[in-house]
């Protein structure tokens, strides 16, 4: 009975990333073609998750800054802090909140032609959507990783903005599936910087 049930959470993971790769091309090339124009033109990727995201966002920082599975310059990204001093330094702002964590880090290190990359499992907090509005206020691109409908984020987002929204409602599903698609966003990036890499 558990090893069905261990073998049930493989092929349910195996059936979205099929779904997925049909629906989500697109989409992750629009978002490769936003991070590697605005990289070379010297922009910045800030990166933010809330909750397990938050490892996500981490995990992706380090592959952009040092390297995929190839060897390159380090790429300037930086993940927003959700804890710990990011937190502390709130405190002393009047009227702070955890919704304001996010926006509040944008507002001060973000620039023109910086990226934000947000990825939530429903995009539905107001920390998330309040740093949107923060980074275009900065007059930056904005890239969201989303689950199924892409809940608040989707409508404010811009017009140049992305929504990569996995075709999927439950909250494991689309963690492993971000995982996925981060993977794509270095492997296109590097691809697009470094062209195709010689067979060994």
């Amino acid at each position: 009975m558990l090893e069905q049930r261990i073998q049930q959470q493989f092929f349910e993971s195996a059936d979205l990333k099929y779904q997925a790769a049909e629906v989500l091309g697109r989409p992750i090339e629009q978002a490769v073609a936003a991070l590697v124009a605005g990289l070379t033109a010297g922009g910045r990727v800030l990166v933010a998750g809330l909750g397990a995201s938050a490892s996500l966002a981490q995990l992706v920082t380090a592959e952009l800054i040092g390297c995929f599975e190839r060897e390159r310059p380090g790429l300037a990204a930086l993940a927003l802090g959700v804890d710990g001093p990011a937190l502390s330094a709130m405190a002393v702002l009047p009227g702070a909140s955890f919704d304001t964590v996010l926006s509040r880090q944008v507002e001060t290190l973000g620039q023109p032609g910086d990226l934000l990359l947000l990825i939530d499992s429903d995009g539905n907090h107001p920390a998330l959507l309040a740093a949107v509005a923060a980074a275009q206020g900065q007059d930056m691109t904005v890239i969201a990783l989303t689950g199924r409908t892409g809940g608040a984020l989707r409508g404010a987002l811009g017009e140049t903005d992305v929504l990569v929204a996995v075709p999927h409602d439950r909250r494991v599903r689309v963690l492993e599936t971000h995982l996925l698609v981060l993977h794509c966003l270095c492997d296109a990036i590097d691809l697009q910087l470094l062209g195709e890499q010689d067979p060994a």
